[in-house]
């Protein structure tokens, strides 16, 4: 990125050298993206990638450009990120039906009741979009997408999962999910704040959400920018090249995390833990700590965990996740998460427990 910068690119959409350059750039990193992916980029079929400001923008495109020309509800599930729940709830205050799908005490959406809905569907009652996360960004469990996909598919709906906390984490295949729509972002992989995606199936229609360019044919209107694309392709490219590598490390970084945290403090709770997960991630309560108090010790000892999502981490409510989940209430009460990556240290684990159990006892008290 700092070497895109120093170039001065001009503006992408500029016919002259300079911008044809740029656009080369930006044209560059979205089928190295797509492909890494695992989009097809070749032939009539192709599939689409339009670049976005991130996992928010992204999500919103999704429920909105999808359903504007498609009667029906919108179907989510109850775990979804805010940026999904919350477009949801704007759609039905302005007259769009809404469901929302639940999940069962190991934070697994249900199917039978999409089943169930969707059978009513091809009786009359029609859907207009499915949108089911590929991993939770709280528990880090995996969702049956691929087998929502297709029955979805049979009955000719529109399925798009948020696949942002998977991207970089574990091996994806967009074609293989069989989705019509998928997020991504660049920032849950080390790249860089600002740029997202949203991968488009070939032959998918999206109504645009802003207007007055014909940036990204006309979909998602925009100067691009070509520093931001690049690091955007980087990142999922260095992610690419050592996947596997880097998924054992934080795999065995978060299990170690983990069983450290039930040795000393062994009435802690690991929510989703008989469920496939994400490599990086750990759901954790204390019964009897408040998140919050908790949250505001370990970060004073340095530690960085979190709440719930971060984009609402300015809430005061418990997760919506954990309550889904139908946990019992202390659990959600004293339910935090922790997060590894590929460069988590063995002396930032063992620093992590160390607190915890200093830390537990005193809010105990």
């Amino acid at each position: 990125m700092h070497e895109l910068l120093q170039m001065r690119l001009a503006n992408p959409s500029s016919q002259h050298s300079a911008g044809r350059k740029a656009r080369q750039i930006v044209e560059q990193a979205r089928e190295s993206i797509l492909k890494h992916c695992g989009g097809r980029t070749r032939g009539m079929a192709s599939d689409h990638l339009l670049f976005t400001s991130g996992g928010t923008e992204s999500n919103n495109l999704a429920i909105f450009g999808l359903t504007e020309m498609v009667p029906g509800a919108i179907v989510v599930s109850a775990i979804e990120h805010p940026s999904v729940l919350g477009a949801a709830e704007f759609a039905a205050a302005h007259g769009r039906e809404v469901r929302t799908l639940p999940c069962d005490g190991n934070g697994v959406v249900c199917l039978e009741r999409l089943s169930a809905w969707i059978a009513e569907h091809k009786q009359g009652k029609p859907i207009a979009l499915v949108s089911i996360m590929l991993a939770n960004n709280e528990t880090g469990v995996y969702q049956p997408v691929a087998e929502a996909a297709q029955i979805c598919r049979n009955a000719g709906v529109l399925m798009h999962t948020d696949a942002v906390q998977v991207l970089g984490k574990s091996p994806m295949n967009f074609e293989a999910l069989d989705v019509d729509a998928l997020t991504i972002t660049a920032h849950k992989l080390h790249g860089p704040v600002g740029i997202g995606g949203l991968l488009l199936r070939h032959g998918v229609q999206v109504s645009p959400r802003a207007f007055g360019g014909f940036q990204q044919l006309g979909l998602r209107p925009g100067t691009e920018m070509p520093a931001l694309a690049g690091g955007f392709e980087t990142c999922v490219s260095l992610a690419a090249s050592c996947l596997m590598d880097r998924v054992a490390c934080m795999q065995r970084q978060r299990n170690s995390l983990q069983q450290s945290i039930r040795d000393s403090i062994p009435d802690c709770v690991v929510v989703g833990d008989t469920s496939d997960r994400l490599p990086h991630t750990l759901s954790i309560s204390f019964p009897g700590v408040e998140r919050q108090a908790l949250q505001l010790a370990l970060d004073m000892a340095g530690i960085a965990c979190s709440t719930g999502s971060a984009c609402a981490s300015g809430s005061s409510q418990p997760s919506h996740v954990l309550l889904a989940m139908h946990l019992n209430p202390a659990v959600v009460r004293g339910g935090i998460r922790f997060s590894v990556s590929a460069d988590t240290t063995d002396a930032e684990i063992e620093e992590t427990v160390q607190a915890l159990q200093a830390i537990i006892p005193q809010l105990r008290k």
